[in-house]
């Protein structure tokens, strides 16, 4: 027969306990370890009270054919083995330690990621395949080298001390020993940015001479770094207007690259990490190129770290998507209307504001203008219900600021890539200034926020 412990040995017991959790919530940083890892690993503790705020994202997606990576990186059924991955990222907000994080979304294997290091890039250029020396720092998780995450999974690293300017640019370098196992992998394809990728292990590497190279990032989806309390996100939701088609490849002219530098530029808003959560070809209703943007606002905003408010744009390609016919664009309206409503129930609910931008204009373009306008009088009905509803917490008349006063079905002149369509970087600066920066200010939410 077993023993009864007497009351005593319970309170030896209870006592330990509660000293353990006291420890535990005493040393938010307990466990976490820098660049040494293993037993050695030397331990990182804040530098401050505060919390992680995501600085770079880039929105994971299922890597199609003609984005994968070249032969001889990939092969049949397997992807970057013995491979060495160099990447540069460009950061919004700066911090004294930082930590990674790894996407295997849709990986069809588990992905084993060998070795890490950050660094930061020569000349402090994005895009560039040699790091300046020095400054190279392995990255751990767990205190491990190495980390295999499963499929459809996410990997955080240890946080290291690291120090990063704001609006600068990190390069991370992995190494793959096995490689991933399956040609389905997580990708971001509009990283208008170059990466490399060479056979062996170079993660040490202040160059990559002869390396390959791709205009894609590879399971890399965001960077985090430990800021002050009052340190908040932005994410911002859309297509290919937002990902940055017609920008300048390692030149960071996105939009929201341009509001980053606005916001900046103004002690008021100094510390608001923009996230761009795009996808060209995205859309709102249906799966495209990528999950559509109600499916993926778990992953994408919600789920990220520091976000305190939300910026749609995003649309165009389901109206565009659409038939031409005034049916099936009077259907796609009221369906776009009420997932945005949708939006903006589940960001209230964690106290997220939501910011609303009107669609620009794509008269003349191809493949969505059609003959009769039908989908411009979806485009105009869509937005004269952003801007009156009131279902917003604000608007961003995008609408406004790119197109024609002479033509309104079209984007001004100076502002068109070409294609009636997407803007060059003098429209991506357009819409960056009709932002209002007060928008990002540290306002308490008004009484009764969130409830719908």
């Amino acid at each position: 027969m077993s023993s009864i412990p007497s009351p005593s040995t319970f309170a030896k017991v209870a006592a330990a306990a509660a000293a353990a959790v006291a420890v535990a919530v005493a040393s938010p940083a307990l466990g976490a370890f820098g660049a040494r890892g293993g037993d050695h690993a030397t331990k990182v503790t804040p530098k401050m009270n505060g919390h992680w705020v995501n600085t770079w994202v880039s929105m994971p997606q299922l890597t199609e054919p003609s984005n994968m990576p070249p032969v001889p990186f990939t092969q049949d059924g397997l992807v970057l083995a013995d491979s060495t991955l160099r990447q540069t990222v460009h950061t919004s907000i700066g911090g004294r330690q930082v930590r990674l994080r790894f996407s295997n979304a849709f990986g069809g294997a588990a992905l084993p990621i060998t070795r890490v290091s950050v660094a930061l890039p020569a000349g402090g250029q994005a895009g560039v395949s040699a790091i300046k020396p020095g400054t190279s720092q392995p990255v751990t998780f767990n205190g491990r080298p190495s980390v295999v995450i499963p499929v459809g999974s996410l990997a955080v690293s240890d946080p290291l001390n690291f120090e990063l300017a704001p609006r600068s640019d990190l390069t991370v370098t992995i190494y793959l020993a096995e490689g991933q196992k399956s040609t389905a992998i997580t990708s971001h394809p509009g990283s208008r940015t170059t990466s490399y990728m060479v056979n062996g292990d170079h993660v040490d590497a202040e160059d990559l001479p002869g390396a390959a190279s791709t205009a894609h990032w590879y399971f890399l989806s965001g960077l985090e770094v430990w800021s002050k309390p009052g340190t908040a996100a932005v994410a911002i939701v859309g297509d290919s207007l937002t990902d940055g088609r017609g920008s300048t490849t390692n030149g960071n002219d996105r939009w929201p690259d341009r509001l980053l530098e606005r916001l900046h530029a103004s002690p008021a808003t100094s510390g608001v990490a923009v996230l761009n959560q795009a996808a060209g070809g995205n859309r709102v209703l249906n799966d495209g190129l990528g999950p559509n943007a109600l499916s993926r606002l778990d992953r994408d905003v919600f789920s990220q770290s520091g976000v305190k408010w939300q910026l749609v744009f995003e649309g165009v390609n389901d109206i565009g998507t659409a038939e031409a016919s005034e049916a099936a664009q009077r259907q796609v309206t009221a369906d776009l209307i009420d997932a945005f409503c949708q939006m903006v129930i589940r960001a209230h609910a964690l106290g997220i504001r939501v910011y609303g931008a009107t669609l620009t204009p794509f008269g003349g373009n191809q493949a969505y203008d059609d003959p009769q306008g039908y989908r411009e009088a979806s485009r105009q009905a869509v937005n004269q219900w952003i801007r009156t509803s009131r279902r917003f917490d604000a608007v961003i008349d995008f609408d406004r600021a790119a197109r024609d006063p002479a033509d309104p079905r079209q984007l001004l002149p100076a502002y068109d890539v070409g294609d009636h369509l997407h803007l060059n970087p003098t429209g991506y600066q357009a819409l960056a200034d009709a932002v209002p920066a007060h928008l990002f200010k540290d306002v308490p939410l008004p009484w009764g926020f969130g409830f719908e």
